[in-house]
């Protein structure tokens, strides 16, 4: 699904994207997002929402806010020039540096906000989903931080093959709790969180951790995490002299792609967003919701699902945890109908030969999700001689260590070459 709106209505909507006046009041994105939710969690949808408009951009909030970015996570993140990746690709490569954010990932940007507002807003615990873990470290420290308690949904298979980050989540104070329904990734735990939602809707507090679900999430965490491009676009203007000719992130839900992109969205950038291609084309062997879904709800929200003729959600295969999910958010696929980011996929082989090119030329070892965006990057400065890239480093990859022990012979290929 490549275009759903014609040129006109996609220059309105962009401009509207741009201008700060989309989502609309029903959460939409054009024809995406929304809110499609069990009547029991009506009220709670209705007080968050109530919450965001009042405290999300006030002064009192948003000083706070900066004040935990800057003296707890750590920001501004670097933006690091790559030498030998440059000559290797024959491109001019520089990396946003959110492994270097507390907790080894952008998630703390969203988690640490959400956590805020939840003190605001007088809840009692907080409750999140996690899929690589990331999340779930970033949340179980941000309610740390700010003296709440936290649990932790996490799939079982999530759970095995991100074992350190179970360990970190554990360590800051926080239950897990392991999801044995459904896929056992980051679906079930989503649907999992919603249920204990409902349970408590009033003392309890959701922390979502990507830019999917019902309205406000998409939103709030879109606002929370444009931190990311607001940076990188002043980094890039100060230190490179000039704004890159194309930008990569990797995209599951697409939290720390869409908090990349949006700032970006006004200039004369390609954007791309870069899925995961898994093993293959075929139905449940990727998570290439983007390239190959079609339209649908899912976890309260209309966007672009994996689903097969008669609607049921499918599962999916992805080597990186984070980005194994059956949905994107809506701003995404707003963005894609429209023309303006551009969604590819890297599949599993792909993204391990990527990461171990980056760990080889650059010293740094990146996560599992953001390696399909330097496998995607790494084509395109190909395609592309001299080209300035911008890539979107989303985490670091000591949570992976486990998959990747799994991969010796590609290791030590590559490490002897």
């Amino acid at each position: 699904m490549s275009t759903v709106v014609g040129a006109d209505e996609a220059g309105r909507l962009l401009d509207a994207l741009i201008k700060g006046d989309m989502p609309d009041d029903k959460g939409r994105f054009g024809p995406f997002g929304g809110r499609y939710v069990p009547e029991t969690l009506v009220p709670a949808f209705e007080r968050l929402d109530a919450g965001v408009r009042a405290h999300l951009h006030d002064a009192e909030f948003q000083r706070d806010f900066q004040k935990e970015l800057r003296e707890w996570v750590g920001r501004p993140t670097a933006l690091s020039f790559a030498p030998r990746l440059s000559e290797a690709w024959g491109a001019e490569v520089w990396i946003k540096r959110e492994d270097l954010a507390h907790t080894g990932a952008h998630k703390i940007n969203n988690a640490i906000g959400q956590a805020l507002l939840a003190k605001r807003l007088g809840s009692q615990r907080v409750i999140a989903e996690t899929g690589a873990g990331q999340h779930g470290v970033a949340s179980a420290a941000a309610c740390a931080r700010v003296g709440l308690p936290c649990t932790v949904y996490m799939g079982a298979v999530d759970m095995e093959r991100q074992a350190p980050n179970v360990d970190r989540i554990r360590r800051l104070g926080a239950e897990v709790v392991a999801v044995e329904s459904g896929d056992k990734t980051l679906r079930a735990a989503i649907d999992e969180a919603l249920r204990a939602w409902v349970t408590d809707p009033d003392n309890t507090y959701y922390l979502l951790g990507s830019a999917v679900g019902a309205h406000p999430y998409p939103y709030l965490v879109r606002e929370l995490q444009v931190v990311i491009g607001q940076e990188a676009r002043q980094q890039m203007l100060d230190q490179a002299g000039g704004l890159p000719d194309a930008a990569f992130a990797c995209v599951g839900g697409g939290s720390n792609a869409i908090g990349l992109f949006y700032p970006l969205l006004g200039d004369d950038i390609e954007l791309i967003g870069v899925e995961a291609g898994g093993i293959g084309d075929g139905l449940g062997e990727n998570a290439a919701t983007l390239a190959t879904g079609t339209p649908g709800v899912l976890q309260g929200s209309y966007t672009i699902i994996l689903q097969d003729d008669d609607g049921q959600v499918q599962e999916t295969q992805s080597i990186s945890a984070g980005l194994d999910y059956s949905g994107v958010g809506p701003e995404h696929a707003l963005l894609q109908a429209i023309g303006r980011v551009k969604y590819i996929s890297a599949r599993d082989d792909e993204a391990l030969e990527a990461l171990q090119e980056l760990c080889a030329t650059e010293g740094i070892l990146t996560a599992l999700e953001t390696s399909h965006a330097y496998a995607a990057a790494r084509e395109y400065a190909q395609q592309h001689p001299g080209c300035r890239i911008l890539i979107g480093n989303s985490g670091r990859g000591d949570k992976d260590m486990p998959t990747l022990i799994q991969h010796p012979a590609r290791i030590r290929r590559h490490a002897s070459s």
